[in-house]
């Protein structure tokens, strides 16, 4: 997946702007040359399937960003959207409502990731910036490119009961391997963290069948169940396609965006030239 150095990540948004807004998006310092070791290609692990390497989201949902290079662009809700119980899909459809007139008019609504915040669990998963997975005896490891996130799965751990889980930012991720198939399930993410603003209830559980569809492709189906918030599960998939040739970069952000300046109704725009420290 080719990227330009002109997107700026905004959670679920990107907006495309001058080269020097993402630290992230430049070409990596030492590319993998063809004659060196492919650190995409490590020893299997037993017969588990090798899924480590730097995977980007695949088809690219971005594609070559079209001619204007200053718009925002966002992503769509995955799948046919949630089917969320009242009073929380009403609510919910009026927040995209009002976001998606906010994009029309060129001032989006702030996101979490525009504070600087985690995107959580199942955002991370999104691969809007490459994953890196590490595949290790006992643990698959997710590191996430924007904001140099981490996300821990632990291979055969029992699940611990939802009272004794510490909600967090990706919740606590149990996994197993069913054949080619890795199986996770992932409980005790934090209220606040909202997918698409999609509101959930403690209780949420995710669970994840992860595989390999090519030499260098892979899937991950996602579930979403929460009878307390959700009529019915909500399910969609994210594709990724492996990329040898990259090296995920360090990336901050600070809650002072250097290009983007947030007005009193909690939208953001450009800043002008002026305006840019």
């Amino acid at each position: 997946m080719q990227k330009t150095a002109a997107l700026l990540l905004s959670g679920a948004m990107l907006a495309m702007a001058i080269p020097t807004m993402l630290q992230a998006e430049v070409a990596p310092a030492n590319p993998v040359s063809a004659a060196s070791a492919d650190p995409a290609q490590p020893a299997k692990i037993a017969d588990q399937p090798n899924i480590s390497g730097v995977w980007e989201i695949y088809p690219d949902p971005f594609g070559d960003g079209g001619d204007d290079q200053t718009a925002f662009i966002e992503l769509p809700v995955p799948g046919d959207g949630p089917k969320l119980k009242e009073p929380w899909a009403s609510t919910w459809k009026k927040l995209r409502a009002d976001r998606d007139a906010a994009l029309k008019a060129g001032k989006p609504k702030l996101d979490p990731s525009v504070q600087c915040l985690p995107e959580g669990m199942p955002m991370i998963m999104g691969a809007i910036f490459p994953l890196e997975i590490l595949q290790t005896p006992g643990r698959v490891t997710v590191l996430g490119e924007f904001l140099t996130q981490t996300r821990r799965i632990y291979l055969d751990r029992p699940m611990p009961k939802i009272d004794d889980l510490n909600p967090n930012f990706y919740g606590f991720s149990s996994g197993h391997w069913e054949g080619t198939t890795l199986v996770v399930t992932t409980k005790g993410v934090k209220e606040s963290v909202e997918f698409f603003e999609i509101p959930h209830s403690a209780n949420m559980t995710i669970t994840e069948r992860i595989r390999m569809t090519g030499a260098d492709l892979m899937e991950d189906a996602i579930t979403i169940e929460d009878p307390e918030r959700l009529v019915e599960p909500y399910r969609f998939t994210y594709g990724y396609k492996r990329n040898p040739n990259y090296d995920i970069q360090e990336y901050f952000c600070d809650r002072e965006d250097p290009l983007l300046k947030v007005d009193a109704n909690g939208n953001y725009e450009m800043k002008t030239g002026d305006e840019v420290k």
